[in-house]
């Protein structure tokens, strides 16, 4: 087939063929009529059945990719056996052998195209030869056409290349140029995020660890008070949204994930590890193909889930596992903590944490499945799984 770029080209080149092969073939019924053939019967269905054989060959270029050169090869050979036996009748047939030579090295494989033309070539010289004798123009003719085809065809196969060169080369642009703009988009969206946790921080947070403090002074300041209830109430409280507003600020900003998620979840549980009493051991390929909004989420997965240990685990060991296969992506935590019963933690409210229900949102969020493997006393595996058809 030919390419995009080419379809006018071609769309010329098949137009001028199929005019030059009716003028031809004009021709041919012009030196019937004068009596020229033997036959003139036979040689009037001979040439109506080459050019029933030729316009049925539109059908030829609609078959399967995979039938096309045996159709093709078939059709050309009813084409050039009509052509020879017009030939045998009418000398002025051989001029047909010029758009044979195209259509050889259209239809036929590359290194069958060009022995067709020759051996057309031959036989039309020897037709010509032995209808009315050998002569310097009946020789040189249908060997200049053959040239002149061959170099047409040569030339049309380096078009089709070049062609398809710069189709690969165009798509490549354009991929880049999606793979560009979904980058910006990504760090527009990582900026804004990073400029809301800065803002929480400096406002929200800031505000709720001023009140807690002052809050702490009047607890000391009168702690005889009836209103020391109040107080205390007041406290917690504002302790326990300075707890929300930091989850939030920890949600908010940016991953380090500018050499990928691997590389971000080994870094993770290196801080882990130094910060807390909690051996962190990551099994990771170097490299996971994900975008990066579902990179992002694996990876805010596997801190919550490692919050959630060194809260509430009371493990020792944890390990972070990312496995990846054409099909999915898969992320585990899992921990030799105590374990707990699933049925009863969503009950209760954990203000200074990722918990279950925060986890499985995010994971429904990117359209990947959550698994929760837990018995009190033998720890906790919580898995997730990202199917690639959807990411």
């Amino acid at each position: 087939m030919p390419h995009a770029s080419l379809t006018p080209v071609f769309s010329a080149l098949r137009s001028g063929l199929h005019v030059l092969v009716a003028a031809l073939l004009g021709l041919v019924l012009v030196r019937i009529a004068m009596g020229e053939a033997s036959s003139t019967a036979l040689a009037l269905t001979l040439a109506f059945l080459f050019a029933a054989v030729y316009v049925a060959g539109a059908w030829v270029a609609r078959v399967a990719e995979y039938r096309r050169v045996l159709v093709g090869g078939l059709w050309l050979l009813t084409l050039t056996l009509l052509w020879v036996g017009l030939l045998a009748m009418i000398p002025e047939t051989a001029y047909l052998v010029f758009p044979l030579f195209f259509l050889y090295l259209h239809v036929l494989p590359s290194l069958v195209g060009p022995a067709a033309v020759v051996a057309a070539t031959l036989v039309a010289i020897l037709a010509i030869g032995l209808r009315s004798g050998f002569t310097l123009g009946g020789v040189v003719g249908p060997v200049v056409g053959a040239g002149v085809a061959l170099l047409i065809w040569l030339g049309y196969q380096a078009l089709a290349r070049e062609a398809a060169e710069r189709e690969a080369l165009m798509s490549e642009l354009v991929a880049t140029r999606d793979q560009l703009a979904t980058t910006e988009r990504e760090q527009g969206i990582l900026a804004e995020r990073a400029r809301l946790a800065r803002e929480i921080h400096d406002t929200v947070a800031q505000s709720l660890s001023s009140v807690q403090m002052l809050l702490h002074a009047a607890e000391r300041a009168d702690p005889d008070s009836r209103a020391i209830e109040h107080v205390d109430l007041a406290r917690r409280t504002a302790a326990d949204a300075l707890a929300e507003a930091r989850r939030f600020i920890r949600e908010l900003t940016p991953p380090t994930l500018d050499q990928g998620l691997p590389s971000a979840l080994r870094r993770l549980a290196s801080a882990e590890t130094q910060s807390h009493a909690l051996v962190v051991e990551v099994a990771a390929p170097d490299v996971v193909d994900l975008p990066m909004e579902h990179q992002t989420a694996l990876l805010r997965v596997a801190q919550g889930t490692l919050a959630n240990v060194v809260q509430h685990a009371q493990a020792s060991t944890a390990r972070i596992a990312l496995a990846q296969t054409d099909s999915s992506v898969t992320l585990s935590v899992s921990d030799d903590g105590v374990g707990f019963d699933p049925a009863t933690v969503e009950s209760q409210v954990v203000s200074d944490s990722f918990g279950l229900r925060a986890i499985g949102e995010r994971v429904a969020q990117i359209g990947g499945t959550l698994h929760l493997d837990t018995v009190p006393g033998k720890g906790t595996t919580i898995t997730v799984t990202l199917d690639r058809s959807i990411t």
